[in-house]
């Protein structure tokens, strides 16, 4: 995974149907070949799905530094996703995807998104804005109060 040349994957796709944790492999992965860009491994990103999985993230960097393949990878986290429940995982998805900006954040997501597309007022959560910096298709929502 070479990030200067490439994305991670979006925030939505899912590895053993959880969201974020395909994201933070890829950027680990670029990490450990030396190529991550401008990303950041264990980002607070990063660190939510650490937290929600228990994983240390040195110990998950370990694994992707030695792995002969993706499948070690995902086997490695599939240990920790298999402790939560069906509701958990869908509950976590379901929040993670639809966070918005609090805080200090909001003013970095507010001119993040006004550089890139400031007539997607309808954005409003962390991980379609990144689909959208990272030119992807993002649909258009009912709702646009920020």
């Amino acid at each position: 995974m070479d990030l200067t040349k490439e994305f991670p994957r979006s925030v939505h796709e899912q590895v053993h149907g959880l969201v974020q944790i395909g994201r933070t492999i890829d950027k680990g992965k670029a990490l450990a070949h030396g190529n991550v860009g401008e990303y950041h491994y264990n980002c607070p990103m990063d660190v939510a799905v650490f937290t929600f999985l228990g994983i240390d993230h040195e110990a998950l960097l370990e694994v992707i530094k030695t792995a002969k393949s993706d499948d070690e990878i995902y086997a490695y986290v599939k240990t920790f996703i298999d402790k939560k429940s069906a509701e958990e995982i869908a509950r976590w998805n379901q929040e993670w995807v639809t966070r918005k900006p609090e805080g200090e954040s909001l003013e970095f997501f507010l001119n993040l998104r006004n550089q890139i597309a400031p007539d997607r007022t309808d954005v409003l959560a962390w991980a379609d804005l990144l689909d959208l910096d990272e030119k992807r298709t993002v649909p258009v929502r009912e709702t646009a109060n920020a």
